[in-house]
């Protein structure tokens, strides 16, 4: 059995084995693997923290986007009510201003009917002065005619202005 090359290596063996747990390395390779599945654990909750984080900034960044989506409408409302009473405004104004150069236009007219009615009357009476100064001479004569178409046309003027 001395001699068998097996033996030896089976005692190879048996004294490795002896020499690793005598310098405790099942212990420190134990430790080892310890530390490293401590080391994973750890990781694993960093990352679900920051899992947890992510959702979080995700939750609160897709509500800040709905706020400034509802606020942008709500900007864009105001901006279309803004605009259709300028709209309103613009077209009162308009109407005002039409009305009112209409309202003008029809006082100018009545003040140019009214001046050339004036302007009519003032020349019938003055073609009804001279007609009356006409007749008047022809008929009369003398210092009475003289005072009588004075007089006569002096109450045409009076009658016609």
């Amino acid at each position: 059995m001395l001699e068998d090359p097996t033996f030896w290596a089976l005692i190879g063996l048996v004294l490795f084995l002896g020499l690793l747990v005598y310098m405790k390395v099942p212990g420190a390779i134990t430790g080892a693997l310890d530390k490293r599945a401590v080391s994973i654990s750890e990781e694993l909750d960093q990352a679900r923290k920051l899992r947890e984080e992510a959702q979080s900034l995700l939750a609160d960044y897709q509500r800040k986007a709905r706020e400034a989506e509802s606020e942008a409408e709500e900007i864009i409302d105001q901006a279309k009510r803004e605009a259709e009473a300028l709209g309103v405004e613009a077209r009162q104004r308009m109407e005002d201003y039409v009305t009112s150069r209409t309202r003008m236009a029809e006082e100018k007219i009545t003040q140019a009917e009214v001046q050339a009615l004036q302007e009519v009357k003032a020349l019938s009476a003055d073609v009804a002065i001279a007609a009356a100064a006409r007749l008047l001479a022809a008929k009369a004569k003398g210092e009475v005619a003289e005072s009588l178409v004075a007089s006569a046309i002096d109450d045409v003027k009076s009658k016609l202005h």
